[in-house]
């Protein structure tokens, strides 16, 4: 016999999962259960039972959503480990590109990836994971410090992976 689901805790996982609060159709299609309702008075169980906890985690109802989020002072004093929103899927696309071929020319980005390039940019300048230098009529894209600390961690700076 399968282990029995304890669904609040399902709501709860999900909850600690996304970076979005969650709606309870949100939570009706993770965990199956047809009824809005059951759902909605599992989710509001886990808000009051982080409320009573002596801990730094809580649970939010916000406009009818539900988003595990970090009480304060401690959040304010954790902020800066977090990268912040999340990438688009674009963005993520093309950084992993620039990753690989350091110091490409943005024109080629362009080239190879189309014109919303620009927004992507521009996404990934404002959360610091690339910097640009001027080369002739274009830029070379440069993944930055914030990029390697963040996504590769435990490797000395200037290390780089060999090219197979």
């Amino acid at each position: 016999m399968a282990d029995e689901i304890d669904y609040k805790r399902l709501i709860e996982a999900a909850l600690f999962m996304s970076s979005n609060p969650l709606s309870v159709n949100d939570l009706v299609s993770v965990t199956g259960i047809m009824s809005p309702g059951k759902v909605q008075a599992f989710a509001k169980e886990l808000v009051e039972e982080y409320r009573s906890k002596n801990t730094s985690l809580q649970i939010l109802e916000i406009d009818n959503r539900y988003l595990f989020a970090i009480k304060e002072p401690y959040a304010s004093k954790v902020s800066g480990l977090a990268i912040g929103p999340d990438l688009s899927k674009g963005a993520l696309r093309i950084l992993a590109f620039i990753s690989r071929n350091e110091g490409v020319l943005q024109s080629d980005l362009v080239k190879a990836f189309g014109s919303t390039t620009y927004e992507y940019m521009s996404e990934l300048g404002e959360k610091r994971f690339v910097e640009t230098k001027p080369f002739k009529r274009s830029k070379r894209v440069f993944t930055t410090p914030k990029f390697r600390e963040y996504f590769s961690p435990g490797i000395p700076q200037g290390s780089q992976t060999p090219t197979q």
